[in-house]
């Protein structure tokens, strides 16, 4: 791991705030300066997205966001292929906020003035979703997202540090801002670059750090392109301890990839008999665990790929 990544890792795990993401920024900006790239800020909306490259020219993109997350009591888990389940655990997560809401109507109804429980009932069933969807896009910042996504983050810094000159102008690096409120700072990029939205391979690397299954997701304009996904395959390559897949059939991984026609979502999974593939302890105080060989896997993937451009 690079003196960069174990500053990340020690300093600067949290990038939740107007003046936190400023500073990383600055340090970033600072770093693949000195590297000899000339990175630059594209404002978007509600977004500010750090951009090292010509995505306009560039053959692939790699990316990551680098806005971190609130705390949550319960894990934002995530299985991206078995969509029955990522359903139903999200309406278990909405059920207690309905157990919530009832009892408020019911002690309204039973201690408030009659006249007054036609405006006093719609306004406390709003003010609890409210809160509740701040608490999820806006609450307290989370101090720990060692998986979500300062490993992806760790990914992209470390791939183009170590990307040779001579390679550098067939590649894009962006980080994005602003993925947990909504995907904007990739939406924004998008909207830019319209030309890199339909035609770009972009591999997205988010939530990186934990797991031994390194999954690549394509959209599905991508999944049509097999010479495509055979370039993936035989840049990241697996090892004892790691599986490498390059799924062709139904994923769906919600993250900043989804604003590409050829994007690819890139993340490190567990596995287990019904529930299938899955993440866990995202958005909680348990996202502390960070593989680096995940992270040298990746990187030294995306250089075998980066390289094999020049052979095409």
């Amino acid at each position: 791991m690079t003196e960069q990544s174990k500053k990340i890792l020690a300093e600067m795990q949290v990038r939740k705030s107007r003046r936190q993401k400023e500073a990383f920024r600055a340090w970033l900006c600072g770093e693949l300066e000195a590297a000899g790239y000339a990175p630059r800020v594209e404002k978007g909306f509600a977004a500010r997205n750090v951009v090292a490259g010509d995505p306009d020219k560039a053959e692939v993109l790699l990316t990551a966001h680098y806005d971190t997350q609130p705390v949550l009591p319960i894990p934002n888990l995530i299985t991206p292929r078995n969509p029955f389940f990522f359903v139903l655990y999200q309406l278990l997560i909405v059920l207690p906020l309905f157990v919530v809401v009832t009892a408020v109507e019911g002690a309204l109804i039973s201690f408030a003035p009659k006249e007054a429980l036609w405006w006093l009932m719609p306004l406390a069933s709003m003010s609890l979703c409210a809160f509740s969807i701040w608490w999820i896009l806006d609450g307290r910042a989370n101090r720990h997202t060692a998986n979500d996504n300062t490993s992806g983050v760790l990914t992209l810094a470390e791939t183009a540090l170590a990307l040779p000159p001579e390679h550098r102008e067939r590649v894009c690096f962006v980080f994005f801002d602003n993925e947990e409120k909504g995907m904007f700072g990739s939406a924004a990029f998008a909207d830019r670059h319209k030309n890199v939205k339909k035609n770009t391979i972009v591999l997205n690397f988010d939530c990186v750090g934990d797991g031994d299954s390194i999954q690549f997701l394509p959209q599905r304009k991508l999944k049509r392109d097999e010479a495509a996904l055979t370039r993936i395959e035989a840049a990241f390559l697996p090892t004892e301890a790691k599986d490498v897949q390059v799924v062709r059939g139904f994923s769906l991984y919600p993250s900043d990839n989804a604003n590409f026609k050829r994007g690819v979502g890139v993340c490190a999974l567990k596995h287990r008999p019904v529930v299938g593939y899955y993440m866990d302890r995202i958005h909680t105080s348990r996202d502390t665990v960070l593989d680096e060989a995940n992270i040298a896997l990746l990187r030294d993937g995306a250089l075998r790929y980066i390289a094999a451009l020049d052979e095409t």
